[in-house]
């Protein structure tokens, strides 16, 4: 069995996959404060509320855009499961084409989601990944190719920001209200925020598909997908485990390099 990780700022995901396959996953939220044994604890603590044995992984993979805790965390999944880490980085077969201008500037969590969507979804895709602080947009050509992609103010930061500046403005929770046409003032930002998320993802998509002049698979991951994605005009296809299988895939890789 195998342990991977995706660790963003926000949040981290774990799954554990047998041949692949997401079997369980959870999630805790990201803390640079945390030390290992902490991490360790809650990692061991979660997978035993999940009937899962820590001694049956023969394998740990870890791709992290949260550099505070990356150390913290490969050392706590060692603790755990006594197994070596291998963090998505620098020198990893991965076995994506990337054709941006400087490969080493994309995220290890963006390479994990084109590694799972090209192999469960094929090409071309926009992989879309609807986060709290971020949501990011990856293209993957017709054959397959890393093109780029964007990246755009998460709609949660967007609504605490707003909230944050304008002293008349609440914070409100992020739910989708029932009408567009807000009525009142928590309505209007509701709307905005949610709504606002999904009209900017049809209207990038819409733009990609133009300069890639064919339309793509469409796949959507990420902590706030299931809020957003249904309000989209464009149909997605929901994938919450896109990273994980493949981390999986680039464990494997590197795996079988080694024992060639």
């Amino acid at each position: 069995m195998l342990l991977a990780l995706n660790a963003g700022s926000v949040e981290i995901r774990i799954g554990c996959l047998e041949r692949g396959y997401v079997i369980s996953a959870l999630s805790l939220e990201t803390r640079a404060t945390r030390t290992a044994d902490e991490y360790a604890v809650l990692i061991e603590r979660s997978l035993s509320l999940r009937g899962i044995d820590p001694a049956r992984f023969d394998g740990a993979v870890l791709a992290s855009v949260a550099p505070p805790v990356t150390a913290v965390l490969r050392e706590a999944v060692e603790e755990v499961t006594g197994c070596r880490v291998l963090i998505v980085g620098a020198g990893v077969k991965t076995g994506l084409n990337i054709g941006i201008d400087d490969p080493s500037q994309l995220g290890a969590d963006l390479v994990a989601e084109a590694v799972g969507a090209l192999d469960s979804h094929g090409a071309p895709a926009i992989v879309v990944d609807v986060g709290a602080a971020t949501t990011t947009m990856t293209v993957l050509g017709q054959d397959g190719r890393l093109l780029g992609g964007c990246i755009m103010p998460g709609a949660v930061l967007s609504a605490d920001a707003l909230s944050d500046t304008a002293a008349l403005l609440p914070r409100v929770p992020f739910e989708a209200p029932r009408r567009c046409i807000g009525k009142n003032t928590a309505d209007c930002m509701r709307s905005g925020a949610v709504f606002g998320a999904a009209a900017a993802i049809d209207g990038m998509t819409a733009r990609i598909e133009r300069e890639l002049g064919c339309t793509a698979a469409l796949i959507a991951t990420g902590g706030l997908a299931a809020k957003v994605i249904p309000h989209c005009e464009r149909e997605f296809e929901l994938d919450e485990d896109a990273a994980l299988r493949g981390l999986a895939l680039i464990w494997e890789r590197n795996s079988r390099a080694k024992r060639q």
